[in-house]
Protein backbone atom coordinates (compact mmCIF):
# COMPACT_ATOMS: atom_id res chain seq x y z
CA UNK A 1 0.00 0.00 0.00
CA UNK A 2 2.64 1.94 0.74
CA UNK A 3 4.06 1.99 -2.68
CA UNK A 4 0.79 3.43 -3.86
CA UNK A 5 0.16 6.12 -2.11
CA UNK A 6 2.53 8.77 -3.70
CA UNK A 7 0.44 7.21 -6.92
CA UNK A 8 -2.73 7.84 -6.10
CA UNK A 9 -1.93 11.46 -4.73
CA UNK A 10 -0.42 12.12 -7.76
CA UNK A 11 -3.43 11.30 -9.37
CA UNK A 12 -6.05 13.08 -6.93
CA UNK A 13 -3.80 16.62 -7.80
CA UNK A 14 -3.60 15.57 -11.44
CA UNK A 15 -7.02 15.53 -11.73
CA UNK A 16 -7.66 18.43 -8.95
CA UNK A 17 -5.20 20.90 -11.49
CA UNK A 18 -7.23 19.57 -14.92
CA UNK A 19 -10.90 20.55 -13.12
CA UNK A 20 -9.22 23.82 -12.10
CA UNK A 21 -7.25 24.69 -15.58
CA UNK A 22 -10.84 23.95 -17.67
CA UNK A 23 -13.82 25.02 -14.77
CA UNK A 24 -11.38 28.11 -14.16
CA UNK A 25 -9.86 28.51 -17.51
CA UNK A 26 -12.95 29.10 -19.39
CA UNK A 27 -14.01 32.15 -17.05
CA UNK A 28 -10.59 33.44 -16.98
CA UNK A 29 -11.10 33.42 -20.59
CA UNK A 30 -13.92 35.18 -20.65
CA UNK A 31 -12.48 37.90 -18.72
CA UNK A 32 -9.37 37.83 -21.36
CA UNK A 33 -12.30 38.24 -23.81
CA UNK A 34 -14.47 40.97 -22.43
CA UNK A 35 -12.40 44.33 -23.69
CA UNK A 36 -14.17 42.92 -27.50
CA UNK A 37 -17.40 42.95 -26.08
CA UNK A 38 -19.10 45.52 -28.13
CA UNK A 39 -21.38 47.84 -25.73
CA UNK A 40 -21.97 47.24 -22.16
CA UNK A 41 -25.11 44.91 -22.70
CA UNK A 42 -22.99 42.81 -24.23
CA UNK A 43 -19.72 43.11 -21.41
CA UNK A 44 -23.02 42.30 -18.57
CA UNK A 45 -24.09 39.02 -20.38
CA UNK A 46 -20.19 38.00 -20.70
CA UNK A 47 -19.54 38.68 -16.74
CA UNK A 48 -23.23 37.10 -15.85
CA UNK A 49 -22.60 33.86 -17.78
CA UNK A 50 -19.69 33.28 -15.42
CA UNK A 51 -20.66 35.04 -12.28
CA UNK A 52 -22.44 32.03 -10.53
CA UNK A 53 -19.60 29.86 -10.78
CA UNK A 54 -16.67 32.01 -11.07
CA UNK A 55 -15.30 31.74 -7.15
CA UNK A 56 -15.98 27.87 -6.90
CA UNK A 57 -14.11 27.21 -9.75
CA UNK A 58 -11.17 28.03 -7.73
CA UNK A 59 -12.22 25.51 -5.03
CA UNK A 60 -9.62 23.26 -7.29
CA UNK A 61 -6.50 25.19 -7.31
CA UNK A 62 -6.88 25.44 -3.41
CA UNK A 63 -7.18 21.76 -3.56
CA UNK A 64 -4.01 21.19 -5.80
CA UNK A 65 -2.01 23.83 -4.07
CA UNK A 66 -3.30 22.29 -0.40
CA UNK A 67 -2.40 18.79 -1.66
CA UNK A 68 1.00 19.24 -2.55
CA UNK A 69 2.05 20.84 0.49
CA UNK A 70 0.11 18.21 2.60
CA UNK A 71 1.47 14.60 0.32
CA UNK A 72 4.53 16.48 -1.40
CA UNK A 73 6.06 18.41 0.95
CA UNK A 74 9.67 18.07 -0.27
CA UNK A 75 8.23 19.22 -3.71
CA UNK A 76 6.05 22.14 -2.37
CA UNK A 77 9.67 22.95 -0.56
CA UNK A 78 11.42 23.38 -3.91
CA UNK A 79 8.68 24.70 -6.33
CA UNK A 80 7.77 27.67 -4.67
CA UNK A 81 11.11 29.44 -3.84
CA UNK A 82 11.31 28.85 -7.78
CA UNK A 83 8.13 30.28 -8.28
CA UNK A 84 7.30 32.76 -5.69
CA UNK A 85 6.96 35.94 -8.10
CA UNK A 86 4.79 34.16 -10.44
CA UNK A 87 3.14 32.58 -8.23
CA UNK A 88 2.29 35.98 -6.16
CA UNK A 89 1.50 37.83 -9.34
CA UNK A 90 -1.56 34.85 -10.41
CA UNK A 91 -2.94 35.51 -6.55
CA UNK A 92 -2.99 39.49 -6.71
CA UNK A 93 -4.62 39.32 -10.22
CA UNK A 94 -7.10 36.68 -8.79
CA UNK A 95 -7.75 38.88 -6.04
CA UNK A 96 -7.74 41.85 -7.97
CA UNK A 97 -10.83 40.25 -10.22
CA UNK A 98 -12.65 38.99 -7.57
CA UNK A 99 -13.19 42.39 -6.38
CA UNK A 100 -14.06 43.83 -10.21
CA UNK A 101 -17.10 41.53 -10.08
CA UNK A 102 -18.35 42.97 -6.56
CA UNK A 103 -17.42 47.08 -7.24
CA UNK A 104 -18.43 46.87 -11.38
CA UNK A 105 -22.15 46.27 -10.73
CA UNK A 106 -22.14 48.42 -8.44
CA UNK A 107 -20.30 51.61 -9.89
CA UNK A 108 -21.68 54.24 -12.26
CA UNK A 109 -18.59 56.74 -12.76
CA UNK A 110 -16.15 54.48 -12.19
CA UNK A 111 -17.20 51.30 -14.45
CA UNK A 112 -14.34 50.99 -16.62
CA UNK A 113 -11.61 51.04 -13.67
CA UNK A 114 -13.48 47.64 -12.73
CA UNK A 115 -13.85 46.38 -16.71
CA UNK A 116 -10.22 47.13 -17.04
CA UNK A 117 -9.54 45.44 -13.29
CA UNK A 118 -11.37 41.86 -15.09
CA UNK A 119 -9.69 41.98 -17.51
CA UNK A 120 -6.06 42.65 -16.28
CA UNK A 121 -6.82 40.09 -13.80
CA UNK A 122 -7.81 37.44 -16.03
CA UNK A 123 -5.15 37.67 -18.16
CA UNK A 124 -2.29 38.07 -15.68
CA UNK A 125 -3.34 35.12 -13.95
CA UNK A 126 -3.63 32.94 -17.49
CA UNK A 127 -0.42 34.36 -18.26
CA UNK A 128 1.57 33.61 -15.08
CA UNK A 129 0.18 29.95 -15.22
CA UNK A 130 1.58 29.06 -18.19
CA UNK A 131 5.24 30.58 -17.04
CA UNK A 132 4.84 28.43 -13.86
CA UNK A 133 3.97 25.42 -16.46
CA UNK A 134 6.70 26.79 -18.53
CA UNK A 135 9.22 26.61 -15.43
CA UNK A 136 8.36 23.77 -14.07
CA UNK A 137 8.57 21.90 -17.75
CA UNK A 138 12.25 23.26 -17.86
CA UNK A 139 12.86 21.63 -14.58
CA UNK A 140 14.59 23.51 -11.37
CA UNK A 141 18.16 23.48 -10.11
CA UNK A 142 18.69 21.68 -6.77
CA UNK A 143 21.04 20.70 -4.51
CA UNK A 144 20.63 18.39 -1.58
CA UNK A 145 16.71 18.60 -0.64
CA UNK A 146 16.26 22.47 -1.75
CA UNK A 147 16.29 24.99 -4.82
CA UNK A 148 19.86 26.19 -5.52
CA UNK A 149 18.48 28.47 -8.56
CA UNK A 150 17.72 32.44 -8.65
CA UNK A 151 14.27 34.06 -8.32
CA UNK A 152 14.06 34.76 -11.96
CA UNK A 153 15.27 31.69 -13.28
CA UNK A 154 11.56 30.83 -14.26
CA UNK A 155 12.01 34.14 -16.88
CA UNK A 156 13.19 32.12 -20.30
CA UNK A 157 11.74 32.26 -23.62
CA UNK A 158 10.04 29.16 -23.12
CA UNK A 159 8.27 30.24 -19.85
CA UNK A 160 7.31 33.33 -22.07
CA UNK A 161 5.96 30.88 -25.15
CA UNK A 162 3.80 28.48 -22.39
CA UNK A 163 2.30 32.20 -20.62
CA UNK A 164 0.96 33.14 -24.39
CA UNK A 165 -0.36 29.45 -25.30
CA UNK A 166 -2.59 29.24 -22.56
CA UNK A 167 -4.35 32.67 -22.59
CA UNK A 168 -4.86 31.78 -26.06
CA UNK A 169 -5.85 28.08 -24.97
CA UNK A 170 -8.42 30.16 -22.01
CA UNK A 171 -9.79 32.46 -24.68
CA UNK A 172 -10.52 29.91 -26.62
CA UNK A 173 -12.46 28.07 -23.71
CA UNK A 174 -14.14 31.14 -22.64
CA UNK A 175 -15.09 31.37 -26.55
CA UNK A 176 -16.58 28.15 -26.36
CA UNK A 177 -18.30 28.58 -23.35
CA UNK A 178 -19.82 32.29 -24.81
CA UNK A 179 -21.33 30.23 -27.57
CA UNK A 180 -22.85 27.56 -25.13
CA UNK A 181 -24.32 30.38 -22.98
CA UNK A 182 -25.70 33.31 -25.20
CA UNK A 183 -27.45 33.95 -27.95
CA UNK A 184 -27.53 36.12 -31.16
CA UNK A 185 -24.87 38.60 -32.17
CA UNK A 186 -22.72 37.79 -28.93
CA UNK A 187 -22.70 34.49 -29.67
CA UNK A 188 -21.82 34.51 -33.66
CA UNK A 189 -18.46 36.71 -32.27
CA UNK A 190 -17.82 34.37 -30.10
CA UNK A 191 -18.39 31.49 -32.88
CA UNK A 192 -16.09 33.29 -35.57
CA UNK A 193 -13.25 34.15 -32.53
CA UNK A 194 -13.08 30.36 -31.85
CA UNK A 195 -12.79 29.61 -35.05
CA UNK A 196 -9.44 31.85 -35.58
CA UNK A 197 -8.61 30.99 -32.24
CA UNK A 198 -8.23 27.38 -32.85
CA UNK A 199 -5.54 27.51 -34.83
CA UNK A 200 -3.53 30.08 -32.55
CA UNK A 201 -4.09 27.71 -30.08
CA UNK A 202 -2.67 24.51 -32.36
CA UNK A 203 0.20 26.56 -33.67
CA UNK A 204 1.57 27.41 -30.02
CA UNK A 205 0.32 23.34 -28.96
CA UNK A 206 2.70 22.39 -31.93
CA UNK A 207 5.68 24.82 -30.43
CA UNK A 208 5.84 23.44 -27.27
CA UNK A 209 5.60 19.68 -28.56
CA UNK A 210 8.58 20.73 -30.81
CA UNK A 211 10.68 22.83 -28.09
CA UNK A 212 10.19 19.94 -25.27
CA UNK A 213 11.97 17.15 -26.50
CA UNK A 214 14.93 19.31 -28.66
CA UNK A 215 15.75 20.88 -25.28
CA UNK A 216 15.12 17.04 -23.28
CA UNK A 217 16.94 14.23 -24.73
CA UNK A 218 15.04 11.89 -21.79
CA UNK A 219 11.37 13.36 -23.67
CA UNK A 220 12.43 12.91 -26.58
CA UNK A 221 13.28 9.43 -26.09
CA UNK A 222 9.81 8.94 -24.74
CA UNK A 223 7.73 9.73 -27.57
CA UNK A 224 10.22 8.69 -29.93
CA UNK A 225 11.82 5.48 -28.90
CA UNK A 226 10.51 2.58 -30.57
CA UNK A 227 7.82 0.80 -29.28
CA UNK A 228 7.07 4.41 -27.43
CA UNK A 229 6.30 5.72 -31.08
CA UNK A 230 4.08 3.50 -31.58
CA UNK A 231 2.12 3.47 -28.38
CA UNK A 232 1.95 7.33 -27.98
CA UNK A 233 1.71 8.38 -31.55
CA UNK A 234 -2.53 8.19 -31.03
CA UNK A 235 -1.94 11.17 -28.58
CA UNK A 236 -1.02 13.67 -31.35
CA UNK A 237 -3.08 12.09 -33.80
CA UNK A 238 -6.32 12.35 -31.44
CA UNK A 239 -5.47 16.30 -31.19
CA UNK A 240 -5.78 16.98 -34.84
CA UNK A 241 -8.65 14.78 -34.99
CA UNK A 242 -9.89 16.69 -32.10
CA UNK A 243 -9.57 19.96 -33.04
CA UNK A 244 -10.64 19.18 -36.88
CA UNK A 245 -13.82 18.26 -34.99
CA UNK A 246 -13.96 21.19 -33.07
CA UNK A 247 -13.72 23.47 -36.42
CA UNK A 248 -16.21 21.38 -37.84
CA UNK A 249 -19.00 21.70 -34.79
CA UNK A 250 -18.35 25.60 -34.98
CA UNK A 251 -19.01 26.05 -38.82
CA UNK A 252 -21.81 23.74 -38.60
CA UNK A 253 -23.49 26.05 -35.49
CA UNK A 254 -23.08 23.46 -32.79
CA UNK A 255 -23.58 25.05 -29.03
CA UNK A 256 -22.68 22.49 -26.39
CA UNK A 257 -20.19 20.33 -28.60
CA UNK A 258 -17.35 22.61 -29.03
CA UNK A 259 -16.94 23.67 -25.84
CA UNK A 260 -16.98 19.88 -24.78
CA UNK A 261 -14.38 19.22 -27.85
CA UNK A 262 -11.60 21.83 -26.41
CA UNK A 263 -12.23 20.44 -23.23
CA UNK A 264 -10.77 16.93 -24.67
CA UNK A 265 -8.23 19.00 -26.14
CA UNK A 266 -6.78 20.43 -22.79
CA UNK A 267 -7.02 16.88 -21.78
CA UNK A 268 -4.91 15.53 -24.43
CA UNK A 269 -2.53 18.56 -24.26
CA UNK A 270 -2.24 17.99 -20.35
CA UNK A 271 -1.67 14.11 -20.90
CA UNK A 272 0.55 15.05 -23.13
CA UNK A 273 2.67 16.81 -20.64
CA UNK A 274 1.88 14.09 -18.20
CA UNK A 275 3.29 11.43 -20.13
CA UNK A 276 6.73 13.61 -21.02
CA UNK A 277 7.37 14.15 -17.23
CA UNK A 278 6.40 10.77 -15.42
CA UNK A 279 7.88 9.95 -13.21
CA UNK A 280 8.89 13.35 -11.84
CA UNK A 281 6.94 15.55 -10.03
CA UNK A 282 10.02 18.11 -9.93
CA UNK A 283 11.26 17.70 -13.71
CA UNK A 284 14.11 16.01 -13.70
CA UNK A 285 15.05 15.90 -10.20
CA UNK A 286 12.35 14.68 -7.91
CA UNK A 287 10.37 11.45 -8.37
CA UNK A 288 6.45 10.92 -6.46
CA UNK A 289 8.06 8.49 -4.15
CA UNK A 290 11.26 10.79 -3.69
CA UNK A 291 8.92 14.09 -2.84
CA UNK A 292 6.11 11.96 -0.97
CA UNK A 293 5.31 12.49 2.82
CA UNK A 294 5.90 9.50 5.30
CA UNK A 295 2.88 6.55 4.38
CA UNK A 296 1.37 7.41 7.64
CA UNK A 297 0.58 11.12 6.97
CA UNK A 298 -0.29 10.45 3.21
CA UNK A 299 -2.95 7.39 4.56
CA UNK A 300 -4.24 9.69 7.33
CA UNK A 301 -4.93 12.55 4.33
CA UNK A 302 -6.48 10.17 2.17
CA UNK A 303 -8.89 9.20 4.82
CA UNK A 304 -10.09 12.67 4.34
CA UNK A 305 -9.84 13.49 0.73
CA UNK A 306 -11.82 10.67 -0.62
CA UNK A 307 -15.35 11.59 1.19
CA UNK A 308 -14.54 15.29 0.36
CA UNK A 309 -13.96 14.98 -3.23
CA UNK A 310 -17.66 13.70 -3.86
CA UNK A 311 -18.64 16.40 -2.00
CA UNK A 312 -17.15 19.31 -3.99
CA UNK A 313 -18.06 17.67 -7.10
CA UNK A 314 -21.54 17.06 -6.42
CA UNK A 315 -22.07 20.86 -5.16
CA UNK A 316 -20.33 21.64 -8.27
CA UNK A 317 -22.41 19.88 -10.62
CA UNK A 318 -25.61 21.04 -8.71
CA UNK A 319 -24.26 24.69 -9.14
CA UNK A 320 -23.88 24.53 -12.87
CA UNK A 321 -27.60 22.46 -13.08
CA UNK A 322 -29.21 25.26 -11.42
CA UNK A 323 -27.36 27.66 -13.67
CA UNK A 324 -27.91 25.84 -16.85
CA UNK A 325 -29.52 27.71 -19.31
CA UNK A 326 -28.85 30.76 -21.76
CA UNK A 327 -27.77 33.74 -19.59
CA UNK A 328 -30.34 36.43 -20.31
CA UNK A 329 -29.18 40.27 -20.43
CA UNK A 330 -32.17 41.19 -17.82
CA UNK A 331 -30.66 38.73 -15.14
CA UNK A 332 -27.52 38.21 -13.25
CA UNK A 333 -25.20 39.51 -11.08
CA UNK A 334 -26.27 42.13 -8.82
Amino acid sequence: MAEWLPIIWGALLGVALMLYVVLDGFDLGIGILFPWGRDERERDVMMNSIAPMWDGNETWLVLAGGGLLAAFPLAYSVMMPALYIPVILMLFALIFRGVAFEFRFKSNRSRGVWDFAFTAGSTVAAFTQGLVLGALIQGFEVEGRGFAGGPLDWLTPFALMTGFALVCGYALLGACWLILKTEGELQAWARHAAQWLIFVVLGWIALVSLFTPITHPNVAERWFAWPNLLLLAPVPILTAAVAGALFYSLRRGAEWRPFLLTIVLFALGYGGIGISLWPYIVPWQLTFHEAAAQPESQLFLLAGALPLLPLILAYTAYNYWVFRGKTRPDAGYH
